[in-house]
């Protein structure tokens, strides 16, 4: 029985363009350019992060705009406390220039009633009646002083205080102990709590027998 020949089989020409055209869009597909532009966007923040961060600035800015206002407010409110301090003590010790006009005036009034001698006036009516008005003045004007709260310092009998007395003189006086303001020379004046003119005054240093400790400082 004769043999049929064997045929030999050659590649699918179908399969090979199938397998061209699959590498040809592989090739087509990748594109280098494509990948690093992915890899810079895996870089950049994802857009909850991006939000994060402006949220986080502005809460800064925010906390930094208040303090900024505190600051302020507390600034305008010492203005308004210092600007109120100076109109209270302008209004308060607005009389003390026209007060320290008038100290000489009491002044002189208490000295012309000091220069009469004891029992004149009784001897003479004119002189009697004179001193009368001269005593109604006086009285008058410390009672204006005591209205716009002036307040006469006569110390008599009370320690040196140097910050509402000036000692001018010191004097032997058993009758007051040493450091003791024993005689006004002239009265001090006080506006509410600010002096307008200390009292002028002298010291006893008690008797001689005291010895040197009975010794003051007169410096006021």
């Amino acid at each position: 029985m004769a043999k049929r020949p064997q045929q030999t089989q050659t590649p699918d020409s179908s399969t090979e363009e199938e397998f061209t055209e699959d590498q040809n869009t592989m090739d087509s597909e990748f594109d280098p350019s494509a990948v690093a532009e992915q890899e810079r966007d895996g870089d950049e923040a994802t857009p909850d992060e991006t939000e994060g961060d402006e949220t986080e600035a502005l809460r800064a800015e925010i906390a930094s705009l208040k303090d900024q206002l505190l600051r302020a407010m507390a600034d305008a409110e010492n203005i308004r406390n210092r600007a109120r301090k100076e109109r209270d003590e302008a209004v308060k010790y607005a009389g003390g220039g026209l007060a320290k006009d008038l100290l000489s005036v009491a002044d002189n009034l208490r000295r012309a009633l000091d220069s009469v001698p004891a029992g004149a006036a009784e001897e003479n009516e004119h002189l009697k009646s004179l001193m009368t008005g001269v005593e109604m003045t006086e009285k008058s004007l410390l009672e204006a002083f005591e209205k716009n709260h002036i307040k006469r310092i006569d110390p008599v009998g009370e320690r040196l205080n140097p910050h509402y007395h000036e000692a001018m003189v010191e004097v032997e006086d058993p009758n007051y102990p040493p450091g003791t303001i024993s005689q006004v020379l002239e009265p001090g004046y006080i506006l509410h709590d600010r002096l307008l003119r200390p009292a002028r005054v002298a010291v006893s240093k008690g008797s001689s027998q005291n010895g040197p400790g009975g010794q003051v400082d007169t410096q006021a």
